[in-house]
């Protein structure tokens, strides 16, 4: 499948139908996925997800992405930027997980640099938002590594969160922008 972007560790490229079983397999974990508004994913869950991811593609030329480690071409999780209702708006929105065992090793942080770099530079949207629970702390030091600054309490889909946005012009200016860090 058609590369996206290559990190210091990180292959990014398109989710596809192979990836459902190990996919599966990280989804299905509840400390995975403890902060997801849409609770542990099953088989049928996570095929409904990479048809939506595929359908992004198509639609937005944006979406979840997966994330292979170089060095075992292992899939350890996905992120990217891809369409997401707030309120009365759509957003786009940054989304990461990485299987339990790749947590604390700044994998996140890369694939969350990376996949802005690939919204604001290649695909050059306006301004990305991160969603995140304010007890959710690992998500909240990815979010700010990755240059999110300001937020504002917001209630979505019944919890209170804090909604970070980053305009392009932002990330523009930051350090974050000139290199893809490991």
């Amino acid at each position: 499948m058609k590369l996206i972007q290559e990190t210091g560790r990180l292959l990014i490229r398109p989710l596809s139908w192979d990836d459902v079983p190990e996919l599966t397999e990280i989804l299905s974990d509840p400390e995975v996925m403890e902060h997801s508004v849409r609770g542990v994913y099953d088989e049928a869950a996570t095929r409904r997800f990479v048809e939506w991811c595929l359908a992004c593609y198509k639609s937005h030329r944006l979406g979840p992405l997966a994330l292979v480690e170089k060095g075992t071409s292992t899939l350890i999780g996905f992120c990217g930027v891809g369409p997401e209702q707030v309120g009365n708006a759509e957003e786009m929105n940054l989304g990461y997980r990485l299987a339990r065992g790749y947590w604390g090793r700044g994998l996140a942080t890369e694939s969350a640099r990376a996949a802005l770099t690939y919204a604001f530079g290649t695909q050059a949207c306006d301004s990305v938002v991160v969603i995140v629970e304010p007890e959710h702390v690992a998500s909240l030091r990815v979010a700010e590594k990755a240059g999110f600054r300001s937020f504002q309490e917001v209630v979505f889909h019944g919890k209170t969160v804090r909604l970070y946005r980053l305009t392009r012009d932002e990330w523009s200016r930051s350090s974050a922008s000139n290199s893809v860090r490991d």
